[in-house]
């Protein structure tokens, strides 16, 4: 899944940084959420709130330090993915994730 943000960074279908994600999301032109899971309370509160209320999916699986890598820039929370088809094969690959135990 990780590899996939990489994807779509260099394909320039992602945004960066918690206000031009929610600004995006505000337009309709982010499908999906990348939210680190070691973010601040608040940020997290912030978009969730802002993606429930504008029927956006949330992914919470990765740290700073992963998404941060993913996309080359440093202290990266928030990631919105703003084309349809790298926001479902993220979701394929979690649902797989989910749907396969580690064994």
């Amino acid at each position: 899944m990780i590899k996939i943000i990489g994807l779509a960074r260099r394909a320039r279908k992602i945004t960066s940084g918690t206000e031009i994600t929610i600004n995006g999301v505000r337009s309709g032109k982010v499908k999906l959420v990348i939210l680190a899971n070691d973010a601040s309370l608040n940020t997290k509160k912030l978009v969730n709130d802002k993606c429930k209320t504008y029927g956006v999916t949330v992914v919470e699986e990765f740290s700073t330090i992963e998404l941060s890598d993913a996309i080359g820039k440093e202290n990266i929370k928030v990631i919105g993915i703003v084309d349809d088809g790298f926001s479902k094969s993220i979701l394929n690959q979690k649902r797989k994730w989910i749907i396969w135990p580690k064994k």
